[in-house]
């Protein structure tokens, strides 16, 4: 029967420490990068502008019907040698987060502009109708009447997309990046214990999520009085 020693993790806090930073570094930049542009795409599919329409969902289309996966491996294998020509990039940078962080934000853009697209759609017709009838032009309509009331409806959605996000985190695994999960691997290796590492970080993102989540739903209780 196998014997399980809990006693390697105290020591290894430190190191994990870091990882885990690596992995709230990638999901920040992506919670933010893919509401952004999540939310031009959004506002292009809307538009009256039929190219801007069709650009977007083709986007949108495209990155969610491949696996996250793919995305990753694809910019791991291309991104380098595109950052490297245009920036001249220095041999020191990491090239496998700038990959993961480039993958992350346009993929999770794609699934942020469906949630954001629903949001505006929420927003009465007659808001925009008269946002025009004041002489105001699309973009302006967008940014001073639609948006503001759109997102005070979609925070609860654009927080559980990022609780997704911060979980998906753990397949830079795949490119080899350190974060903590890969981190916490190579730890359980070295000290000969990979199941009681392997646990404990999927004990340490069930307490996150878990605790983001019940966060999430107080927010949208209170929200909703």
């Amino acid at each position: 029967m196998y014997a399980f020693e809990w006693s390697s993790i105290p020591a290894a806090l430190p190191t994990l420490g870091a990882g885990a930073l690596i992995t709230l570094q990638i999901t920040g930049v992506a919670v933010v990068a893919g509401i952004l542009w999540g939310t031009l795409l959004a506002a292009f599919r809307l538009s009256g502008i039929k190219l801007l329409s069709w650009c977007a969902t083709l986007y949108v289309t495209f990155f969610r019907s491949i696996p996250l996966v793919m995305v990753l491996l694809w910019f791991f294998l291309i991104v380098p040698h595109v950052l490297q020509t245009l920036f001249n990039l220095s041999p020191n940078v990491d090239i496998r987060f700038i990959s993961a962080l480039a993958a992350f934000s346009l993929f999770e853009a794609a699934y942020y502009s469906e949630i954001i697209r629903a949001g505006i759609r929420s927003v009465p017709r007659g808001q925009m109708d008269a946002a025009k009838a004041l002489g105001m032009h699309y973009g302006q309509s967008m940014r001073l009447i639609i948006l503001p009331q759109a997102f005070r409806a979609m925070v609860p959605l654009l927080l559980t997309q990022g609780i997704v996000l911060f979980q998906d985190t753990s397949l830079v695994y795949v490119i080899g990046l350190a974060d903590f999960f890969r981190t916490a691997s190579n730890i359980g290796d070295r000290d000969g214990r990979p199941v009681e590492m392997i646990l404990f970080a999927g004990a340490s993102y069930f307490v996150i999520c878990a605790l983001a989540s019940s966060l999430v739903a107080r927010f949208e209780k209170r929200a909703a009085k």
